[in-house]
Order: C-alpha cells, then sequence, then structure tokens
C-alpha cells in the first residue's frame, strides 16, 4: 500500500507532529492518541476521544454535549485503538445512535453467539492491528469470552489477517487511513506491509 501520509495531515496537526518527536516517544500513552484524533476529527467530524471509567461505549452529541463521544476504558491505549477502530468503520446514521446500535452480547457467551461475535469483529479488530503495527505497539486478538464456550484464537486470528490483507490491497475505510498516517508520522514507523502481519 502506497504510504500517503504527508498528504492526508493537515498543515496544524503537522507543526504538532514535528514537536511531538523533538523527543524520542518512550511509551505509549494514551493521551497522545487524544490528541491526533482530536486534532484530526473534532472539527471535521465533531468527534472527540475521550478516557472512561469504565466499560468503552460510544454516545452521539446531545441536548447537553454537543459532539460525539469515542470513550475508551479506563486509559488502555489498546482500547483506544480498539474503539477508534469501531468508530472508524460505523457509517453516518450508525454515528448518531448509542453504541452505533450494535448488539453486543457480554461474556459468557455460547458457541453460537462467540461466532456471531467474531463475525462482527473481524474488520475492527483488523483495522485496530493496522493501528497498533503503525504505532510500533503489540497486537492481540481480542475474543473476550473469559467464561463462555472455548474459542478459536488461532482461527480468530487468522480471519482478522485476512481482512487485514484486503484492507492492504483494496484500502482502509478513509478515516482509519487517515489516522494510521497520523500514528505514522506520530511514531515515525515505515508504511505497511503484509510482513508485518503474522497469524
Amino acid at each position: 500500500m502506497k504510504n500517503t501520509h504527508t498528504q492526508l495531515i493537515s498543515p496544524g496537526l503537522s507543526k504538532t507532529l514535528s514537536s511531538a518527536n523533538a523527543e524520542a516517544v518512550a511509551q505509549f500513552n494514551y493521551r497522545d492518541l487524544i490528541v491526533l484524533f482530536d486534532q484530526l476529527f473534532s472539527r471535521s467530524e465533531n468527534t472527540r476521544l475521550i478516557k472512561g471509567e469504565s466499560e468503552p461505549v460510544y454516545l452521539p452529541a446531545d441536548t447537553e454535549v454537543t459532539f460525539h463521544r469515542v470513550i475508551f476504558a479506563h486509559g488502555f491505549f489498546a482500547s483506544a485503538l480498539h474503539e477508534i477502530a469501531h468508530w472508524c468503520l460505523a457509517g453516518k446514521a450508525r454515528r448518531l445512535v448509542e453504541d452505533y446500535g450494535y448488539w453486543y452480547c457480554p461474556d459468557g457467551r455460547n458457541t453460537q453467539q462467540q461466532a456471531e461475535f467474531e463475525y462482527v469483529e473481524i474488520k475492527p479488530q483488523a483495522i485496530e492491528w493496522a493501528f497498533s503495527v503503525a504505532c510500533g505497539s503489540l497486537f492481540r486478538v481480542s475474543t473476550d469470552n473469559l467464561n463462555g464456550a472455548p474459542v478459536d484464537t488461532r482461527g480468530f486470528t487468522r480471519n482478522v489477517r485476512l481482512q487485514v490483507l484486503q484492507y492492504l490491497q483494496h484500502g482502509f475505510p478513509p478515516r482509519a487511513q487517515q489516522f494510521i498516517a497520523a500514528l505514522q508520522a506520530f511514531y515515525q514507523t515505515p508504511a505497511l506491509t503484509e510482513r508485518d502481519f503474522h497469524a
């Protein structure tokens, strides 16, 4: 995939990225993701990335809060990447509904419920994996069913990888590509290639 991040970052964001890279990035800090996300999307999409105190959730703007909120769990870096990935997939209509109107069955799913969960998680986790590589951070798929039916983590990982390869060949969703480009610029990582993704 062609690396086009210089075409996708606004001049204001480029200035922020340059100053941020003046010092080596020593650790992965969720605050950096908030800055990058908000500079890319707070105006264009009226959406902010928010550190939550409990479970992640997406909340559309309402009469009390004038902007949409991608809320991730407990300041966890990986949770932020995961929730951003979901947001990058949701269309305009879904972004007007709490949690995009998606079905969610919590931990403790039976075999059929787990299969349905994994089916809808393939694309967001593929995007999350690309985000992780763009940061230089580790990625692990999440089957999120510790108290339910046994899961085939290796099989799910293969399916997520196949989706990443599809995105590499045909392009990521536009907002996901913008965020990948911003991460690559901030963390000084090269363009994504198939070699970055191992099942």
